[in-house]
């Protein structure tokens, strides 16, 4: 029996309602993120070491040759495995405080994933080109589909899709394990007190959560594909 496609996935408010719901998840997580970070970059770590030192402690400490640089910006920090180099942002590097210590750490814990072969950060680089690409091309080949009234084209434009889920998804358990390192870190090498474990804590849980917002927005979009496909097969 033909259904419309107001009825699919319990219609069009429906739709509109989950994605006002990521939206409004989305402006509390980075709330959450620009709250925390902003709290304990007023508190200075005990250790009265700056982030780009604890960060090359705990890279020498490893032995590992990469290297610590400054770059631009508010909470750009990363690792870029293609350059060695770990960037902390301008909020960061120079920092003395609690939430730079936790940022800086974080970002090793990704140089230590890759240097040991961490399965997930592998699975997440193996999918990262497929899920550029289905970012861009999965909502295009969906539309096309349903506007020509071809599922089977519709359909392909949601696998496409798809694998901008599955690497959010792998991002989680990346991102989680990181956070788990830069806490062990910071206390095993007694760069925090016992007291600044809950700071650090807070700044790196509000950035995870940050992720898994994502991946609920994702996979609304991606449902809302699924629903299109259907009517493209029904009309």
């Amino acid at each position: 029996m033909y259904l419309p496609i107001n009825t699919i996935g319990g219609g069009y408010d429906y739709w509109i309602l989950a994605l006002i719901g990521v939206m409004i998840l989305g402006m509390i997580a980075q709330a959450r993120v620009n709250g925390a970070f902003k709290k304990f970059s007023q508190q200075p770590a005990s250790s009265g070491l700056r982030a780009e030192e604890v960060a090359e402690r705990l890279l020498s400490d490893a032995g590992s040759s990469v290297q610590v640089t400054a770059v631009q910006g508010t909470l750009t920090d990363h690792y870029n495995p293609k350059t060695h180099t770990v960037g902390l942002s301008t909020a960061v590097y120079g920092q003395t405080s609690v939430a730079a210590l936790a940022v800086a750490a974080h970002e090793i814990g990704h140089v230590m994933q890759h240097e040991e072969g961490y399965a997930p950060i592998k699975l997440r680089n193996a999918v990262m080109p497929i899920a550029r690409f289905g970012s861009f091309a999965g909502p295009i080949i969906v539309i096309a589909g349903a506007f020509m009234q071809a599922f089977g084209l519709a359909m392909i434009g949601v696998y496409i899709y798809a694998a901008v889920l599955l690497f959010q998804l792998v991002t989680l358990p990346v991102e989680f394990n990181a956070s788990t390192r830069a806490m062990e870190l910071l206390a095993a090498g007694g760069y925090i007190s016992r007291e600044e474990t809950t700071g650090v804590q807070r700044v790196l849980n509000a950035a995870a959560f940050t992720y898994v917002v994502a991946v609920l927005s994702t996979l609304v979009t991606l449902l809302r594909f699924l629903s299109i496909a259907n009517r493209s097969r029904r009309n």
